[in-house]
């Protein structure tokens, strides 16, 4: 048996009052299904969505860059006044060995607060919204990690304008920084997948942090950014040595003064596909099931 299409008795009124005609159930179809859906977004603009989001957050909580400014610019000028004189004998003569490797160990330990964004929009719900969004999935942490980067780069420039005005001298000239800088921001955006796992793993943002202190605090001080590792004992110098943080400090410190460290790179960059492979892996299945 059929029935009568369905008609809404409301009378439309346009600009002017002019009455319009009834609207029934099949024109609103009409005009809702008439035309193509727009395609689905990419996997790239998605996460640069998501990374824009991430800068925004910053924009509007401009005090997020204190660790980036006045955190490095303190490193630089604690360590080099504090040990410069005691090891090298000269501020100046540490500072062309200290530089490089206490830019590696703060935008390293920067990393963390990636975890603790993650965790805290967790808390919120946010991430609730995000899952239901026709995406590639991995984008909204894709997204968080590139964002980052541009304050790993931030990090970067700040604490290389304090060690030229203290009197460090890259040999390797700009191409030598810029490549040494390139290298830290593909290590940082791989490590930073452990935090983005603890953020997912963990229930507060205060946990993140602890946890991410324990692990970052041995890993850094553990290597070769202070001290040249011979001077360490034998059953210390095997774990410095193959530490991922040495090989990174190792590649930027050689990098800057002019050489070609290719072994040092390699390992570099195989430390960051394993980071990304094992950590990005477990991110995304928590991601999932969260």
């Amino acid at each position: 048996m059929s029935t009568a299409p369905t008609t809404d008795t409301r009378p439309t009124r346009a600009a002017g009052d002019h009455e319009l005609a009834p609207v029934t159930v099949e024109s609103l179809a009409a005009v809702l299904i008439a035309k193509d859906r727009p395609p689905r977004p990419s996997a790239w603009s998605t996460s640069l969505a998501f990374g824009w989001r991430a800068v925004l957050k910053i924009k509007h909580v401009p005090e997020q860059l204190f660790d980036v400014t006045a955190f490095p610019i303190m490193m630089v000028l604690m360590y080099t006044y504090l040990f410069g004189g005691a090891l090298a004998g000269s501020t100046t003569d540490y500072l062309q060995f200290l530089l490089p490797g206490i830019l590696v160990m703060s935008v390293v330990m920067i990393t963390m607060y990636t975890g603790v964004a993650v965790n805290t929009d967790i808390e919120k719900g946010v991430f609730d919204r995000f899952r239901t969004l026709p995406i590639w999935r991995p984008s909204a942490m894709v997204g968080y990690l590139l964002g980052d980067v541009l304050r790993y780069a931030m990090a970067s420039a700040v604490m290389l304008t304090v060690g030229l005005i203290l009197g460090f001298r890259p040999h390797g000239g700009v191409v030598g920084v810029l490549a040494g800088i390139a290298l830290l921001m593909v290590f940082s955006f791989s490590f930073s997948w452990i935090w983005t796992m603890f953020g997912l793993l963990l229930r507060s943002e205060k946990s993140v942090m602890g946890v991410s202190m324990m692990v970052l605090f041995p890993l850094t001080f553990l290597s070769n950014i202070f001290v040249d590792p011979k001077t360490m004992p034998g059953w210390l110098q095997a774990f410095v040595n193959n530490s991922p943080v040495t090989h990174l400090s190792s590649a930027v410190r050689d990098l800057m003064d002019g050489g070609w460290p290719g072994v040092e790179i390699a390992w570099s960059l195989g430390w960051s596909g394993v980071l990304v492979l094992v950590f990005g892996t477990i991110t995304m299945r928590l991601y999932n099931r969260k």
